[in-house]
C-alpha cells in the first residue's frame, strides 16, 4: 500500500518525464496501479486536507494513467484533450508533489477529452471550471509538466496554511 511518502516530490527528475501510453495488454496491472494511487491520495487527504486526483507518474509509474475520486472513483487511461475553450480563468493550484506550496496559474475554463476506462471502453468527458482545471493539472503530469512551470509570474507562489 502506497502512502504520501511514496509520492515523488518537486525536484525529482522523473516528474519531468513524458509518460508512455498504457497498452490494452496491461489491463491486468491497472487495478494494482489504481489501488496504489488511491491509497497515496487518501493519505494526502488525511495529512493535508486536499486531493481529488493523482497521476501515475507521481508514484513513479510512467504511464498515461490518472485516478480521480469525485462523487465516485474514475480511472482515466491515455487521455487526449480534443477541445480547450478560449476562455481562461485564474486560480491557486495545489499539487501532491509539493503539498505545502500553492501556485497561481491560468487554465482553460472548459475542456473536452477522450480516454479509456478500466474496462478499455472509449469514453468522452466535457469538464468545466474546477473539474476542467483538475484534469488539465493531472494531464500535465503525464507530459512531465508541473504547475510551477505554468505560474503566471514570479509572484505566483505562496505557502499553504493548514
Amino acid at each position: 500500500m502506497k502512502t504520501a511518502d511514496d509520492i515523488l516530490l518537486i525536484g525529482n527528475p522523473r516528474l519531468n518525464e513524458v509518460s508512455i501510453p498504457v497498452l490494452e495488454s496491461e489491463l491486468p496491472e491497472i487495478n494494482n496501479w489504481v489501488n496504489d494511487l488511491h491509497s497515496a491520495m487518501e493519505d494526502i487527504r488525511k495529512k493535508y486536507h486536499f486531493g481529488r486526483g493523482i497521476a501515475a507518474p507521481q508514484l513513479g509509474i510512467m504511464k498515461r494513467l490518472v485516478y480521480v475520486n469525485l462523487d465516485k472513483p474514475y480511472v482515466i487511461i491515455n487521455p487526449k484533450i480534443v477541445y480547450k475553450s478560449k476562455e481562461m480563468f485564474e486560480l491557486w493550484d495545489d499539487c501532491m508533489s509539493f503539498p505545502n506550496l500553492l501556485v497561481k496559474v491560468n487554465r482553460h475554463k472548459s475542456i473536452k477529452f477522450v480516454y479509456y476506462n478500466e474496462h478499455w471502453e472509449l469514453k468522452e468527458w466535457i469538464a468545466e471550471n474546477d473539474l476542467a482545471e483538475l484534469f488539465q493539472h493531472e494531464f500535465d503530469h503525464l507530459d512531465g509538466i508541473l504547475a510551477t512551470a505554468r505560474a503566471i509570474d514570479n509572484t505566483s507562489f505562496k505557502w499553504r496554511t493548514l
